[in-house]
C-alpha cells in the first residue's frame, strides 16, 4: 500500500507598517502611486522571506489597491498598515484597519454575492427538479380528441400569424406610398435662387 506524503504549508501572519515616502519621493509625480505600489510588494518580498524576490508572488487586495489609488496617481499615502499572510510560497497582503466608506463597500459587496449564490442554488434546484419530471414516464396518453384539439390549435395560430404578416406588408407599401409623396416638392424654386 502506498503512503500518502502530506505536504505541510506553513502559514505565517505578520502586520506591517509599511513606509512610502522616502521611496515614492524620488520618482515623478504621475508615477508615485505606481511606484508605492512596487514599494509595498518590495516590502512584502523582504520581510516575509521569498527566496527568489519574485513580485508576482505578492497579491494585493483589491481594497489596499483601492486605499492606496484613493488620491489618484500623484498623492499616495505616506505609510501603510499591511496585514500580510504567506501561504507557502505566496503572500497575501490586505489593509489591517478598513476606513469606513471600505467597510460599507464591501459588506455590500458581501451582500451581494450571498444574493448571487442564493439564486444560483434555486436554479439548480429547479433545473434538477425539471430532470426529474422529464424523467418520468406519461401514465396519461392522449385520446383522439385531444389530439385533434391540438392540430386545430396549431393551425388557428398558423392562420393568425399569416393574417398579421398580410396587415404588416399592406401597412409598409402604405408607407413607402406616401413616403414618397412627401419627399416631391409642390411649389417649384425659382431658377435664380435655385443657384
Amino acid at each position: 500500500m502506498a503512503k500518502k506524503t502530506e505536504i505541510k504549508t506553513e502559514q505565517i501572519e505578520r502586520e506591517y507598517v509599511i513606509p512610502l515616502r522616502k521611496k515614492t519621493k524620488v520618482v515623478p509625480r504621475y508615477k508615485r502611486t505606481n511606484k508605492a505600489i512596487k514599494t509595498i510588494k518590495e516590502f512584502l518580498v523582504r520581510h516575509m522571506k521569498i527566496r527568489d524576490r519574485d513580485l508576482k508572488k505578492v497579491k494585493l487586495d483589491k481594497y489596499l489597491n483601492e486605499v492606496v489609488w484613493f488620491k489618484g496617481i500623484k498623492n499616495p499615502p505616506i505609510r501603510i498598515k499591511v496585514k500580510a499572510v504567506k501561504k507557502g510560497d505566496i503572500v497575501e497582503a490586505e489593509l489591517s484597519e478598513m476606513p469606513e466608506k471600505l467597510k460599507f463597500k464591501k459588506l455590500r459587496e458581501e451582500k451581494e454575492e450571498r444574493k448571487a449564490k442564493e439564486i444560483f442554488e434555486k436554479k439548480k434546484s429547479m433545473m434538477e427538479k425539471a430532470k426529474e419530471g422529464m424523467q418520468k414516464p406519461k401514465e396519461e396518453k392522449q385520446t383522439e380528441e385531444e389530439k385533434v384539439e391540438e392540430k386545430e390549435k396549431k393551425s388557428a395560430v398558423v392562420e393568425a400569424g399569416e393574417k398579421l404578416e398580410k396587415e404588416a406588408a399592406r401597412k409598409t407599401k402604405l408607407a413607402t406610398k406616401t413616403a414618397g409623396k412627401m419627399t416631391k416638392q409642390k411649389h417649384h424654386i425659382r431658377k435664380a435662387l435655385a443657384k
